[in-house]
């Protein structure tokens, strides 16, 4: 088994001057006009911006058994350096040596706090903002080889058509489980009987149900689709009833899946990155469609990657209306959801991007080739979908890479240098219009980087949201000792300063999910013989409320799940575990990778 990757975010302050403005350019060709990069040059603001406010340059002692932070995860913009990342892991498809293994989780029975720390090397340092990516991101997966090669037969004009994936009966290995905790339906019932008035149902719980290589796999979802909530893990992709957790179909694909979007279409399909073939040197230069209403699979088709920078590249996909990009260093490759047609590729000029954040509006983060070919010259882009049209361009300050995309409608974009970050917001069109300072500091922000091994996304964070007029982030805890407490801060994106902070209870934490109504909703954590639970407050400000209860009687098998992507809709709640691996033996099988709260 391994634990939990360990990558962390640069430590030092939070939002240092993003620097002054340089000459407005003008956009390569193909590339929109290229805006300013903000009123940088101003003298800098008092707190986070200019000088280090108290809060943000020293970091707290790390907390008991989580370790100290890893070394700073590598750019987006560029290939990873040498270290524990840089190289292909063996484990992880590629026979190199073994990554530096994080520190070990608690184990049952240790102190274990209501923050989302408990079990993953994620301590937060100072005001660092964690700079990662929620729901199923880009993900490489371990497999078993065979007699044949690794690399693609053709490239994306034709395809290379791989024999579809057939269904799979169920995905679960029936073996005895030895230690003795109820299977998931009696779970279940036993926690319902003991719940108090007002707490909600446990509907459901899943375990992990798969017999993984030695290292465990990522998970990517869950989707919500309809009456089916859909996840993905090792080279099956299973959908099971939302109401009640009972399998409806399960998929198997013929390789691993290697990435993913963190969104499916409208009509509720999506393209996954899978591995060409099942060698263990094989490359992530395939794609296959899903229905994930029905379980079937649709076309299949493989890519070329070339040269070093695409080769080392990880993966950023997206779902932008009917197109699906698969996004590199050096290009991205754009395809139709719903009949596999090449739709663009590599763009005319030396800016390419290199990912995109999924939704309505297709906002894209470019890197530019330059004379030092380091890529770190980079534009933030919104661009056509369809024909790769770029709309407009935002220059990024020079010695400035983009980490996050947390909000693509309006745009806020997290940027960073290798002890730095900041936040950027920019108006409709592509303009500056603030960048966030201030506050209670010590923000906790965790994405893909934070979450899964590879194949991070640009967008997909857990800990941030925003509306029209206001952003929302969450703090680490308060209590670094114990990992306990934290903070929701509310930032005006107008002027890009703090307008309200609410505290979560002392054992315990809270995370903003999305707005719904002129209300923020939030997560709030479990604690022990403590439910978790949703909240809301007004956009506005003031007192926070409970929406739903889970039941305390749930709290442990709750707490089970470290940080988990969260999803509330249709008075539900439903958690899903990001990494599936065992301490020993078949622990994989019967871990919690599940569960859905609601009435």
């Amino acid at each position: 088994m391994s634990q939990p990757p360990g990558q962390q975010p640069p430590q030092g302050e939070f939002g240092a001057p993003y620097g002054p403005p340089p000459e407005q350019t003008p956009a390569a060709p193909g590339e929109g006009t290229a805006q300013p990069a903000g009123p940088y040059g101003a003298p800098a603001q008092p707190g986070p911006y200019g000088q280090p406010a108290p809060g943000y340059g020293q970091p707290p002692q790390p907390a008991p058994g989580y370790g100290h932070p890893a070394q700073p995860a590598p750019g987006y913009g560029y290939p990873p350096q040498p270290g524990p990342y840089g190289q292909p892991a063996q484990g992880y498809g590629y026979p190199a040596q073994q990554p530096q293994q994080p520190a070990q989780p608690p184990q049952s029975g240790g102190p274990r706090g209501g923050g989302w720390f408990r079990g993953r090397t994620g301590v937060i340092v100072g005001a660092v903002l964690a700079v990662a990516l929620l729901a199923g991101g880009g993900i490489w997966y371990a497999v078993g080889g065979d007699d044949r090669g690794g690399k693609p037969a053709a490239g994306p004009t034709g395809g290379s058509e791989q024999p579809g994936p057939t269904p799979s009966p169920n995905p679960t290995r029936e073996k005895k489980r030895e230690d003795g905790k109820l299977g998931p339906d009696a779970e279940a019932a036993a926690v319902n009987a003991k719940r108090k008035p007002g707490e909600a149902k446990m509907l459901w719980l899943q375990e992990g149900g798969v017999d993984l290589p030695e290292g465990g796999e990522d998970v990517y979802g869950p989707w919500i689709v309809g009456d089916t909530v859909v996840k993905a893990m090792y080279h099956t992709v299973t959908g099971y009833g939302v109401t009640d957790g009972k399998l409806k179909w399960s998929l198997r694909l013929t390789t691993n899946a290697c990435a993913a979007p963190s969104q499916p279409t409208a009509d509720g399909k999506i393209v996954l990155g899978v591995k060409h073939t099942t060698s263990g040197d094989s490359e992530c230069d395939a794609l296959q469609m899903i229905d994930l209403r029905t379980g079937k699979a649709g076309w299949h088709k493989s890519y070329v990657r070339k040269g070093l920078w695409d080769g080392l590249s990880d993966l950023r996909m997206a779902i932008n209306g009917d197109t699906v990009t698969v996004g590199r260093t050096s290009r991205t490759d754009a395809f139709r959801v719903s009949d596999g047609k090449v739709l663009f590729g590599k763009l005319p000029g030396n800016c390419q991007p290199f990912g995109f954040a999924s939704g309505d509006v297709a906002i894209a983060a470019a890197s530019c080739q330059t004379a030092a070919d380091d890529h770190k010259e980079q534009l933030i882009q919104k661009m056509d979908p369809v024909t790769g049209k770029v709309l407009w361009s935002y220059k990024v300050k020079k010695g400035w890479e983009v980490a996050q995309i947390y909000s693509a409608d309006p745009p806020v974009i997290a940027l960073k240098q290798p002890e730095k970050l900041a936040v950027l917001v920019l108006n409709a069109n592509g303009t500056y219009r603030s960048q966030l300072s201030g506050g209670p500091g010590n923000y906790a922000v965790r994405c893909d980087e934070d979450l899964i091994v590879q194949g991070r996304n640009l967008d997909n964070c857990v800990g941030a949201a925003a509306d029209a007029n206001t952003f929302y982030m969450r703090t680490g805890p308060v209590d670094v000792k114990t990992g306990d407490g934290n903070k929701v801060a509310a930032f005006d994106l107008a002027t890009g300063k703090p307008r309200w902070t609410v505290s979560s209870p002392a054992d315990r934490s809270l995370t903003p999910l999305r707005t719904e109504g002129g209300r923020l909703l939030m997560y709030l954590a479990p604690a022990k013989n403590k439910g978790g639970g949703i909240a809301s407050i007004p956009s506005t400000g003031g007192k926070w409320q409970m929406v739903m209860r889970h039941p305390a009687a749930g709290a442990e098998d709750e707490r089970d799940l470290t940080d988990p992507r969260i999803v509330y809709a249709g008075g539900r709640t439903i958690l899903g575990q990001t990494r599936i691996s065992g301490i020993s033996g078949d622990d994989e099988i019967w871990m919690r990778s599940m569960v859905a709260f609601g009435s």
